[in-house]
């Protein structure tokens, strides 16, 4: 049926249905696009005949709106939406953020704090005896025990607040249509204990099969150093040929993770993309603006899945794994000719890409049957011997795209690896990506600059980028075109100290660049630089980890990346002082400010007082 899916009785009414088989809860607005999951998971289910409904951003306050398509047959599956709620609702310096670009006219407030838990109490209280399953990025990030920042301390699986009977994590397609047929073919919720890429509690331990027991809750609450153990046991287990089952005890209760689902094949993941969807917001939200977030992927495609980057401070490990899918180019094609017959199409498609855009193959020939190294990374701290860079295949992807007719432009705006760009020894993508696929500048993502913390962060060193950025000027240049780059930045990530904020400082003077936007560290679930900043050690070294934890810290270390804007002035003064560094104010054009006039000799009193004493103590 080519129409939204039902949002109200009255639309299931003009489909006929009596009831739905599942109902489908999300903190977003309902927008019926492959870049949103609750999208997918509807249309897929459709797709295999089952009657879904979407209960998109219900009032929290009772229970009435999750009663509003009655009680679903087979279960809710509740996702708080495409964004983690706390990282949506707040910044990382805990500020309640005034927007919201998946709510209508970009409204905040359209959703509770740990939405996927909300809704699940609630949706309990409505129907006590309908199965529950949750999926999404805040679900399948809080799967087992983690350290939450907002709380600072940390909290058990979402699996036990939720009072929810499964999680499906990861990208869940293949998952959710087995819990789908079993709950269909009479199986009790209670009973689907076998499904890879799901998790499930229980007392009985040994209904498992060849499992890893983590530590306890008990043990990782008390113990950092445990609670680094069982993080470093999670993130070598991650990937689905290797993967075994993982338990996680609460003292009679057991929190069981099945291994990881299998990748989607290729046919896999064209199918789920070549689904039907309106590609738009349900009409229910025109009045009120529409819905922000649609405005940079309608016109855009996802081409893969997947990320062998490894960043530290990426969740993609956890929820994607490191095993790239990748749709085939009939499929991509036949998106973009949809894509060019819609009205609003302007001849500009804004992407071609995912997590990282030019990563259209496995890493190498052993992935492919025994999937990503255990202990191992395919481009930090150097390439692996065994990575194959190519870019032919994309390369032919996007020649293809620009020749379709009403197609005046192919952007890329995903995350472009260009340490894995400037490894290639052919530069054919390189320089069409320069011609064709940037509009004025490109982004990418050094991080930082400092050795130390691009060790942490997982990132290849300063000459990588160095050698890059060269390199991008140059063929600019032959090409005729002026074009500039924008690096993204990284402060507080764990590592840095104030001296390595000051190096980073010192090159982007040199370079002449002064940042406009600074992404401060955000501690979120599921990723390597969050343990490191909870416990301040690298679980997989037991080395210690210098970690900025205070605001006041934090600032000064953002400070120092826009030291030029007067603002900040007086942060990056304590912090040249702090660490002995006065050499850096003065005239010269190595200073980073001018020395204080008279009248600012000093520092507050009540701003040393907080802060000059403990940073100068971690200082000596």
């Amino acid at each position: 049926m080519t129409d939204f899916l039902p949002v109200s009785k009255k639309d299931m009414k003009k489909r006929g249905w009596e009831y739905l088989d599942f109902v489908l809860i999300t903190g977003d607005a309902y927008v019926d696009h492959p870049s949103f999951g609750a999208a997918i998971i509807g249309r897929l289910l459709e797709s295999r005949g089952y009657k879904v409904g979407i209960i998109a951003q219900p009032s929290w306050k009772d229970v009435s709106d999750f009663q509003k398509l009655g009680k679903p047959r087979l279960g809710f599956l509740i996702t708080s939406g495409n964004i983690d709620s706390m990282v949506n609702h707040y910044t990382v310096a805990k500020k309640r953020r005034n927007q919201d670009a998946y709510s209508p006219g970009g409204r905040a407030g359209m959703r509770p704090d740990r939405a996927a838990i909300v809704y699940a109490n609630r949706a309990r209280e409505a129907y006590k005896d309908v199965p529950i399953i949750l999926g999404g990025i805040e679900a399948s990030l809080r799967r087992f025990a983690h350290y939450d920042y907002w709380d600072n301390k940390v909290r058990r699986s979402i699996l036990l607040d939720s009072k929810a009977d499964l999680i499906v994590y990861g990208m869940g397609e293949n998952a959710i249509v087995e819990v789908a047929e079993a709950l269909d073919n009479g199986i009790p919720i209670n009973e689907i204990t076998y499904v890879r890429g799901t998790v499930y509690k229980t007392k009985d331990k040994d209904r498992a099969y060849d499992y890893i027991v983590l530590p306890s809750y008990a043990e990782i609450v008390s113990s950092k150093e445990k609670y680094g153990d069982s993080f470093l046991i999670q993130y070598e287990n991650t990937d689905a040929m290797s993967a075994k089952t993982l338990i996680e005890p609460y003292g009679d209760i057991y929190v069981v993770q099945n291994p990881p689902a299998m990748p989607l094949s290729q046919v896999e993941l064209d199918h789920v993309y070549d689904l039907f969807y309106m590609r738009t917001y349900h009409p229910i939200y025109e009045s009120q603006g529409g819905i922000p977030a649609l405005q940079e992927v309608k016109f855009s495609i996802i081409n893969n899945r997947g990320c062998f980057g490894s960043c530290s401070f990426c969740a993609l490990t956890f929820h994607q794994g490191r095993v790239i899918q990748s749709r085939s180019h009939e499929s991509i094609i036949h998106e973009a000719e949809v894509m060019t017959e819609d009205p609003e199409f302007k001849g500009y498609i804004h992407d071609v890409g995912g997590p990282t855009a030019n990563f259209r193959e496995a890493a190498c020939e052993k992935q492919k049957n025994k999937g990503a190294c255990i202990k191992k990374q395919c481009l930090f701290p150097n390439p692996c011997k065994q990575l194959k860079i190519d870019h032919k295949d994309y390369l032919s992807l996007l020649r293809k795209l620009r020749n379709i007719p009403k197609v005046k432009k192919v952007f890329i705006r995903s995350g472009i690896r260009y340490d894995y760009l400037i490894y290639d020894k052919d530069e054919s993508f390189f320089r069409e990506l320069c011609q064709h696929h940037i509009s004025g500048q490109l982004k990418v993502a050094p991080e930082h600059i400092s050795s130390r913390v691009l060790q942490k962060m997982g990132k290849p060193n300063r000459q990588v980028y160095e050698k890059f950025v060269k390199r991008y000027y140059e063929i600019n240049k032959d090409l005729g075109k002026d074009q500039f780059l924008v690096p993204y930045l990284m402060s507080s990530h764990p590592g840095s100290d104030i001296k390595a904020a000051i190096e980073l400082a010192e090159y982007l003077r040199d370079l002449g660049y002064m940042p406009e936007q600074v992404q401060d560290f955000y501690p979120t679930p599921g990723t390597l630089s969050t343990c490191m900043y909870y416990t301040e050690m690298d679980p997989r070294t037991k080395e210690k980890v210098y970690v900025a934890k205070s605001p006041h810290e934090k600032a000064i270390q953002r400070a120092l990346i826009q030291f030029k804007k007067p603002e900040n002035y007086s942060l990056v003064l304590e912090a040249l002082k702090i660490a002995g560094r006065e050499d850096l104010i003065g005239y010269d054009k190595k200073c980073l400010i001018k020395p204080p006039q008279k009248k600012n000799t000093s520092l507050k009193k009540g701003q040393k007082q907080r802060s000059d004493k403990r940073l100068k103590d971690r200082y000596k």
